[in-house]
């Protein structure tokens, strides 16, 4: 369903223009507004979704299959060298925007600076084996 107040929802469904690359029943693809590169686009569902914990299997099934292709044209259309997805969960992870989507950032080796980083840290081999129960455990 979507919602009246959400500026994504009214993007997806035509109510707002934007630069489509792409639409079919349950998604619209647009080019972002502040690209981190050329060609940076944005998969918003149709339906409303505040983030991954709301996307059904359905939706995010399709939604990486969607993803796969449009790398494919990045690296076709635009000569991208390879392609960054994020998409970001909560505030903590640095989502803005409370309606689900994915960016798709195609790369290009000319130097510019790395749009996802972070610093590895070593990891303990007994934390590691708990951690990893700990999620197998909670997988729905």
């Amino acid at each position: 369903m979507k919602k009246d107040d959400c500026i994504f929802c009214k993007i997806a469904n035509g109510e707002i223009g934007s630069d489509t690359v792409y639409e079919d029943d349950m998604f619209r693809v647009i080019l972002d507004l502040n690209p981190g590169t050329k060609g940076h686009m944005l998969i918003l569902p149709k339906e409303h979704y505040d983030d991954i914990y709301e996307l059904p299997d359905e939706v995010s099934g399709r939604l990486m299959g969607l993803a796969r292709k449009l790398a494919c044209a990045a690296r076709k259309g635009l000569s991208a060298d390879g392609v960054n997805l994020v998409q970001n969960n909560g505030e903590a992870a640095g989502q803005t925007v409370k309606h689900f989507h994915m960016h798709v950032i195609p790369r290009y080796a000319d130097g510019s600076e790395p749009i996802v980083t972070w610093t590895p840290h070593d990891s303990d081999p007994a934390e590691q084996k708990e951690l990893a129960k700990s999620l197998s455990d909670s997988m729905e």
